[in-house]
């Protein structure tokens, strides 16, 4: 009996063992999948938005909302509000709000090889003692206290380089913190587009805007287009023959215009 007894405990003790080096397993696996899943979310949010209009993974804009350097797209339940120069009418910035959170966007060009963003941001780093650099969803960005009303505020400054423009967001409200809202509007800013165009501007320029076209406005302008040139070809005694180059520059530039509005800076 005493030989079977210690048959028992050891055989219990062999037992635990086993448990417990499978919790170490199980746990070390789980710790690597995080791990791996980090680094995928960290590989997939790279090839993410804001997109340059000439980008080939560039999403559909047709249901976009056109304000000129920015395509928006629509988000049940926001708001739109431009922020304008009161003498001029230009167009100076674009705020979403969404429940209690604002995301305020701000394109401006920059120069071909180099990015604008790290300077900005060294730039806000120096100016403002309080301001402090954290790793965010967009890369390097910034959370910085600001007062309103006598209250102190946190918003979070992001910033996405692109191809000769810089994108600048300021969140406010619990998306500068984190939360339900904070996913929406990182969302948002991930799926716009940027339209740079090829207007020269010195780099910190505001990348022109415009008020807002919307979808059925755009294809409104493009069906009276295509019936001003069918009447065009009806019209007798048309010159025949080919146009000269400085006729053809002209013509395409008309059509690919928008309305004078979209000219203002």
């Amino acid at each position: 009996m005493g030989l079977f007894g210690f048959g028992k405990k050891r055989a219990k003790k062999q037992a635990e063992e086993a448990v417990e080096e499978s919790k170490d397993v199980e746990k070390s696996t789980e710790k690597s999948d995080q791990t791996s899943q980090a680094g995928r979310d960290e590989a997939e949010q790279s090839g993410k938005g804001p997109w340059d209009s000439l980008d080939s993974e560039a999403p559909d804009t047709d249901e976009y909302l056109d304000i000129g350097a920015l395509m928006l797209p629509f988000l049940k339940g926001s708001e739109l509000r431009l922020k304008a120069n009161s003498q001029t009418g230009d167009v100076l910035g674009a705020t979403i709000t969404y429940g209690s959170s604002s995301l305020e966007l701000e394109p401006f060009a920059a120069p071909k090889s180099l990015g604008l963003w790290d300077e900005v941001r060294a730039d806000l780093l120096k100016a403002n003692p309080s301001c402090k650099e954290v790793d965010g969803v967009f890369g390097k960005e910034l959370t910085l206290p600001v007062k309103v009303k006598g209250k102190n505020l946190v918003t979070r400054v992001v910033g996405i380089d692109g191809p000769r423009w810089m994108l600048r967001g300021i969140f406010s409200g619990p998306a500068a913190k984190g939360g339900k809202e904070k996913d929406v509007l990182d969302g948002y800013l991930a799926d716009l587009v940027v339209v740079r165009g090829d207007e020269p501007l010195a780099p910190r320029d505001l990348v022109p805007m415009h008020a807002p076209i919307t979808p059925n406005q755009r294809r409104g302008e493009a069906e009276d287009s295509e019936s001003k040139d069918d009447e065009s070809a009806q019209i007798p005694g048309r010159p025949e023959g080919p146009f000269d180059s400085d006729q053809q520059t002209e013509v395409k530039t008309t059509l690919s215009r928008g309305p004078m509005f979209s000219e203002v800076r």
